[in-house]
């Protein structure tokens, strides 16, 4: 029997909010909740989404990372539950129709994205009127943190002074970070309820070995939702709903 349990190696903050929206979407009649994953790169959450027993629609354009979702999911034996769109996010609204699916995930995508806002426009208008977006990005305050603790204050001046919270001259992989009230903000902006705000990675960077990995889970899970914490944890993680 299927169920609500998203066995990934992720975030434990992040898969306790996903694992109860999975139980909402049942609660309103979705036995096998339509999940859309856009940028789902090689299946990190697709695979175990379908697992528990969703419909997983992945939008992911890199063919290697494809080719690895496929066998992974051959593997665990939920290709049927899988359906792959090998296209860019600006084409989601292409292949999946509007209000089709009970959850949408963005996880590390809109650092990445040419246009966010027009991005989060097309999460919005994928989710059905009760259903939820996830979003999942880096925090720019966490990477000016991780710098300074470095020593490489030269840098972390350079980030706090930058409004994409990237530094410049290509020297990165991502295009920009977000603060916890500017992602919010873009959100609500798209017609979003933001009914979850927390932090993914609170110490888990700067825990010295030989701690336990089951004290740093608990850790994690405690300090996820604690503002000063949060703000400065090296993912940031908003659950939104479609009214």
């Amino acid at each position: 029997m299927k169920t609500d349990t998203v066995a990934t190696r992720g975030s434990g903050a992040v898969r306790r909010v996903l694992e109860a929206e999975l139980r909402s979407a049942r609660a309103r009649g979705a036995q096998q909740p339509h999940v859309v994953d856009v940028g789902g790169g090689s299946g990190g959450w697709a695979v175990p989404l379908a697992s528990a027993g969703c419909l997983v629609t992945v939008v992911e354009p890199n063919p290697n990372a494809l080719a690895t979702l496929r066998r992974r999911a051959e593997e665990e034996g939920v290709s049927g539950s899988i359906t792959v769109i090998a296209d860019d996010s600006d084409a989601l609204g292409a292949h999946v129709a509007a209000g089709s699916a009970d959850l949408v995930l963005a996880h590390g995508l809109l650092e990445v994205v040419d246009d966010p806002a027009l991005v989060l426009t097309a999460l919005a208008a994928a989710v059905k009127p009760g259903g939820a977006v996830s979003v999942l990005v880096a925090n720019r305050h966490a990477a000016i943190l991780q710098r300074a603790l470095a020593g490489r204050l030269g840098e972390a001046r350079e980030l706090l002074a930058a409004e994409s919270g990237v530094l410049g001259g290509g020297r990165e992989t991502v295009l920009r970070r977000f603060d916890a009230e500017g992602l919010r903000a873009q959100l609500i902006a798209v017609g979003l309820e933001v009914t979850s705000l927390q932090g993914d990675g609170v110490v888990a960077d700067f825990v010295p070995g030989g701690v336990r990995e089951e004290d740093l889970a608990e850790f994690e899970l405690a300090a996820a939702s604690v503002p000063p914490l949060r703000d400065i944890s090296s993912r940031l993680h908003v659950l939104a709903h479609r009214p």
